[in-house]
């Protein structure tokens, strides 16, 4: 099929569906300029004190790094907190809204991300569910409490140069311990999930109310397939956007190869195009 076939029957999918579930990986955030860590060249990139250093994702996305220099950690962390809330959703994150709210049961999103960028583009917060946890929520590093809370408060100031943190450390209210970011890191035992098996809950409870559903998914890389299996088992036909990793694995739908803005525009243009007939 061509490209504007492929458009067109995205477009006819919308049109027979009761709901849309829409499932999210990194590569949705990067039409928004938002980093890529694909790979430690690209991290590094974005983190050159980090790369000087030789410190691996692996290694700063880990509880380990709070407690052993946790201005390091929360250098990396604060920048990304900062980044993310200056940082406007591209123009696919209101294609996906009016998609989903042109459908009867509306939409849900279910996203590996952290970086809150949904519930900034307008998403009910009740809808989203975020299987990786937020960076807009803290807990304690001891674990003193089973207890999650916005980092509305936490401004952070970092020295980009070197990636550390010169503003106050976020400290729990409880027991003054460190604070970390309620998101489930490597080598991570201590996080705290009941936000994330809330949501979870919501999810599962909204797609028992659907009976006719669509997927699309955008930006869902392999080497930690989580939303890409959500996408494939959620029970409803898949429009996989990904220009790396385009294939359906056996779900029935539309495979396109391409990044999401470009994907969610031609989508949107086709389905208007067919309601119009």
């Amino acid at each position: 099929m061509s490209p504007s076939g492929d458009y067109r029957r995205c477009a006819e999918l919308i049109g027979q569906v009761d709901g849309l579930l829409i499932t999210a990986g990194a590569g949705l955030g990067v039409d928004s300029g938002l980093p890529d860590f694909r790979g430690p060249q690209g991290f590094w990139r974005a983190y050159p004190a980090l790369g000087r250093a030789r410190i691996p994702f692996e290694r700063i996305a880990n509880p380990a790094a709070f407690r052993s220099d946790p201005a390091l950690a929360w250098g990396f962390y604060g920048h990304r907190l900062a980044l993310y809330r200056r940082t406007p959703p591209h123009a696919g994150f209101a294609i996906l809204r009016r998609i989903g709210e042109s459908l009867p049961a509306g939409c849900f999103v279910f996203t590996s991300n952290v970086d809150g960028q949904f519930v900034r583009a307008g998403f009910d917060a009740r809808r989203i569910a975020e299987c990786h946890g937020s960076i807009h929520h803290l807990q304690c590093l001891d674990g003193c409490a089973d207890e999650v809370w916005p980092a509305e408060e936490f401004d952070p100031r970092v020295d980009a140069e070197n990636c550390r943190l010169t503003s106050e450390i976020p400290r729990c209210p409880r027991c003054g311990a460190v604070a970390r970011p309620n998101i489930l890191m490597f080598d991570d035992w201590d996080w705290l999930e009941r936000r994330s098996l809330e949501q979870h809950a919501r999810l599962r409870a909204w797609l028992g109310r659907v009976g006719r559903l669509l997927v699309i998914e955008i930006g869902a890389g392999t080497a930690i397939p989580t939303v890409r299996l959500m996408s494939e088992s959620a029970g409803g036909r898949l429009i996989r956007i990904n220009p790396d990793a385009p294939q359906l694995g056996g779900a029935e739908g539309v495979s396109l190869p391409c990044g999401g803005l470009e994907a969610l525009a031609a989508i949107e243009a086709a389905w208007r195009a067919v309601r119009a007939h």
